[in-house]
């Protein structure tokens, strides 16, 4: 039992200096936004109404996988259905959602985020725009499970982005990746219509990305 409760503790922890370093970079602000991890059959997810540049240990709390509080004295956030859905489809191990600039600015205007360059293969190609649905509500965690389908993120029509991975790192590498692809969107765009790479380019990106070993 000693274990185990040492292990949510550091995961309680590790949400703490992701949402940290999250922030320093722009993609959270204020208390906008919410970051967990999953630890077996437990997930440590940020409180809700927590300023998360600011936040501690304290300000995370753990729930089981059917939501239930297991650990820590303030309630989970308004869009843990939406993270324990990732979990549930998706076997994630981390997730991310943001309300950051570029993304959001995206999510105002397009339907899709198209592939503009082939890092974003990363994140499953072009990228999908749930539509808009009220925060918190089973149907914003329901379209975007669908947006997710085959990928690793997702934007959220007049709200925000979020993004998943095996890890806690990987999942903000994720969000990372998303907001940068989302600003290259928005400053091409300001040049004229984006070039957009097609599938035959994306496929021949992936052949030598596997004829190289990139990344190994």
């Amino acid at each position: 039992m000693a274990d185990a409760s040492s292990t949510l503790d550091e995961a309680r922890r590790s949400v703490a200096r992701a949402c940290h370093g999250l922030a320093g970079e722009g993609l959270l602000i204020g208390s906008a936004g919410n970051v967990s991890v999953r630890v077996g059959e437990h997930v440590a997810v940020t409180a809700t109404g927590v300023v998360l540049g600011r936040a501690t240990a304290d300000d995370v709390t753990v729930v089981d996988l059917d939501g239930e509080v297991v650990a820590g004295e303030r309630a989970p956030t308004s869009e843990l259905e939406l993270h324990l859905g990732i979990y549930r489809r998706y076997g994630a191990g981390a997730v991310v959602h943001t309300h950051s600039p570029q993304a959001t600015a995206v999510s105002l205007v397009l339907d899709e985020l198209p592939c503009v360059h082939y890092q974003q293969l990363a994140l499953g190609g072009a990228i999908r725009v749930a539509p808009f649905a009220v925060f918190g509500s089973a149907e914003l965690a329901a379209e975007t499970l669908t947006a997710l389908d085959g990928k690793s993120a997702a934007l959220l029509a007049s709200h925000g982005a979020v993004a998943h991975g095996p890890t806690l790192e990987a999942a903000v590498d994720n969000a990372l990746l998303l907001e940068w692809a989302c600003g290259l969107y928005v400053r091409a765009a300001t040049l004229g219509a984006p070039r957009v790479l097609d599938s035959a380019q994306q496929e021949a990106v992936v052949a030598a990305a596997v004829r190289r070993g990139y990344g190994r």
